[in-house]
């Protein structure tokens, strides 16, 4: 298959200390793109820019906080002049009924899932025009378009950004800046939180999940598509799953 190059390309992936990020960076990498780092753990970040080497950068960066955002935006301005790839890849999630659920975790996983996506695509727009090919990828969920049970502020948020993704599509398409969203299904990663580990792994060791490489490459495939096609939106589910 003969796909767009990406060598020299520049990308910003946040959530990339582990899962799905951390896969992506790595085989963006492979591909010669440099990769700029994102997530709050920089020691994580620091290890995994030695592994890749001279094509990645760390920026420790809370997606919820607008100030730190600015500041990641402003240094890829100053480095590379311009990006060609946002990735939104942070996010959180607290299983809980509604009715037990706190106000300290609607407003982490808004942070993260929500706000992370709108401080750093408003950001990004200004840097990828004029660069043929740009793209802004997020990672929603099939809980972007179905509910779940003991989800509801996971699931309000990742609806939110569906909705957000399909009119921003509208925004910056006659721009020829592409706009793609990934929603996978059950992944082997470590998101769940208030979730038991061994229950989380017995469901997706039933369902035979996704890897977080499998996303990754998914990714890799939307953007090194020909700069006038755009892969809107790509549902990734392991085969035995069958419902969210």
């Amino acid at each position: 298959m003969e796909l767009t190059p990406l060598k020299d390309k520049v990308a910003v992936i946040t959530g990339a200390s582990s899962g799905i990020g951390r896969a992506a960076a790595r085989q963006l990498a492979a591909e010669g793109v440099h990769v700029v780092l994102v997530a709050r753990s920089a020691d994580k970040l620091a290890a995994l820019a030695e592994e890749l080497g001279d094509r990645a950068t760390v920026h420790a960066t809370d997606v919820g906080d607008r100030i730190a955002v600015q500041d990641l935006f402003e240094s890829v301005k100053a480095r590379f002049g311009g990006l060609d790839l946002l990735f939104n890849n942070a996010g959180v999630g607290y299983s809980n009924p509604f009715e037990k659920s706190t106000q300290d975790e609607w407003k982490q996983t808004i942070d993260a899932n929500l706000y992370g996506v709108l401080h750093c695509t408003q950001l990004a727009i200004p840097l990828m025009r004029g660069r043929e090919g740009a793209m802004i990828s997020s990672v929603s969920s099939v809980g972007g378009r179905y509910g779940l049970a003991g989800w509801s502020v996971y699931n309000a948020t990742k609806f939110a950004v569906v909705g957000f993704h399909d009119a921003l599509r509208k925004e910056l398409g006659p721009e020829g800046i592409r706009v793609s969203l990934i929603e996978p299904g059950a992944v082997y990663t470590q998101w769940g939180y208030n979730v038991p580990e061994e229950k989380m792994k017995a469901r997706r060791d039933d369902l035979e999940a996704l890897e977080a490489e499998d996303i990754g490459r998914a990714l890799v495939y939307a953007f090194a598509q020909p700069r006038n096609v755009n892969v809107q939106e790509m549902l990734i589910m392991p085969t035995r799953q069958t419902t969210p």
